[in-house]
């Protein structure tokens, strides 16, 4: 029988076997904090977005704004990291944003009806994203009600599920599937 020596990967500090993790600028919270709950469903959103990025058929422009988005969302992780009030996010963001939808809502046929989630693999992914964008933004809307949290992080989570909603369409028109209206 071999016995293996066991030690952990030099990225595992081992600090957080207790339950507890830190925050930027020091400070340990439990990990079932609603702050740790929200820091991780924008990991869980950007890793969606990531999976978006490995589609093949992605069109360039589509790509470049996912790329700035999940840019902007390691911004919002640091804000809701520090419970000092760092403010890493900021209006501009929220403006590209507004800027990105109004481009894609002006190209895409009005609604007026629901729409089922689905149509393209890219498509479908953009509304898993824009779902776990809604859910960050609870988290953080909960956060925000016990505990400083910069104010644009909520307005930004809720522009981009509104973006990652129009991004579907346009995922949709551009492949060709039809939206099935509800």
């Amino acid at each position: 029988m071999r016995i293996l020596h066991m030690t952990r990967p030099r990225i595992s500090t081992g600090t957080g076997d207790d339950g507890l993790t830190g925050l930027l600028k020091g400070g340990r919270v439990p990990k079932s904090a609603m702050r740790i709950h929200a820091i991780g469903t924008i990991d869980e959103l950007n890793s969606i977005l990531g999976v978006v990025l490995s589609e093949d058929g992605l069109p360039d422009d589509l790509r470049r704004e996912i790329e700035h988005v999940q840019r902007a969302l390691f911004n919002v992780g640091a804000d809701l990291a520090s419970v000092s009030g760092g403010s890493r996010l900021s209006a501009m963001y929220i403006g590209e944003l507004e800027q990105w939808g109004a481009a894609m809502e002006q190209a895409l046929p009005s609604l007026s009806n629901f729409i089922l989630p689905g149509g393209s693999r890219i498509a479908a992914l953009l509304h898993q994203a824009r779902a776990v964008a809604r859910r960050a933004e609870r988290w953080v809307v909960g956060v925000a009600q016990e505990e400083s949290v910069n104010p644009e992080v909520r307005v930004y989570l809720n522009r981009l599920s509104d973006c990652l909603f129009l991004a579907a369409r346009m995922a949709n028109r551009e492949t060709g599937q039809y939206e099935v209206k509800v």
